[in-house]
């Protein structure tokens, strides 16, 4: 069992900037993809950003350019840097990782752009 905890969201104008952090209990040098979604009520949760085992990168098109995934082996921790945020950025983002075949994710944490 892995738990995923997030962190760092909150409230910010249009145009700001926040990171969200996501600390694992287990060993994300062994993960083999990790990632963030998010959701808004109504909506399938979609992928934002994605990191493989490789080092690799993947972005949804609405974020590129403005998003960036990152990680840090010795603390465990995975972060999402989110600049120049927009309304249509609000949704609660979850942090996702798989191991070993299965996946887990966080409880979510809410962000939310006001215009």
């Amino acid at each position: 069992q892995v738990q995923l905890v997030e962190s760092g969201g909150g409230l910010v104008q249009a145009g700001g900037s926040l990171r969200l952090s996501c600390v694992a209990s287990r060993s994300i040098f062994s993960a083999n993809d990790m990632g963030w979604y998010r959701q808004t009520p109504g909506k399938q949760r979609e992928s934002v950003a994605a990191i493989a085992r490789s080092g690799g990168t993947n972005y949804a098109d609405s974020v590129k350019g403005r998003f960036t995934i990152s990680r840090d082996y010795p603390t465990n921790t995975l972060y999402l840097q989110m600049n120049s945020l927009i309304p249509e950025d609000t949704a609660v983002y979850y942090c996702h990782g798989s191991w070993l075949g299965y996946d887990y994710w966080g409880q979510g944490t809410q962000v939310t752009v006001s215009s």
